[in-house]
């Protein structure tokens, strides 16, 4: 469940994490993507559970705001579920077309699937591969195999 917490009044309280990306003069890293869900909790099981993504953050800052953040395998791009943040207020489900990255496509939906995901068959559109799933609340993800890629 959620914990309360307490935003560091100084730099020095913040731990080091030598393995975050370096924010460079000029640079724009997104990091993190609002996922809309109706129920944190389902969503939380369904992303950690079945997808396998880590849980990085799961507080309440304040009253009536939860915010839960998880991140793929091998990302530096998480997502975040969130209850009470009116700026980031979205129709449960409206997300589309996130893209998970992959070596082996084939080795990645089953993967998924043999964690209880339903994940369709793999498209091949102009050599690049695609397979799609949904989330509990509709929201589509695409597994993607670009073989050029290292």
């Amino acid at each position: 469940m959620s914990e309360r917490t307490d935003i560091p009044k100084d730099a020095s309280e913040i731990p080091d994490d030598p393995g975050a990306p370096v924010v460079e003069p000029g640079a724009f890293l997104l990091e993190l993507i609002p996922v809309p869900v109706s129920d944190i909790d389902r969503a939380k099981r369904f992303y950690s559970e079945q997808c396998g993504f880590n849980v990085d953050v799961d507080v309440s800052p304040a009253d009536g705001v939860r915010v839960v953040q998880l991140t793929p395998p091998g990302s530096y791009c998480s997502i975040s579920l969130l209850r009470g943040l009116p700026m980031a207020d979205m129709e449960p489900g409206s997300m589309r077309a996130l893209h998970l990255v992959v070596k082996d496509i084939e080795a990645a939906r089953q993967q998924l699937i043999g964690r209880g995901v339903e994940v369709g068959e793999t498209e091949d559109l102009g050599g690049v591969y695609y397979a799609w799933f949904k989330d509990p609340d509709g929201n589509t993800w695409a597994l993607q195999h670009m073989p050029w890629r290292r």
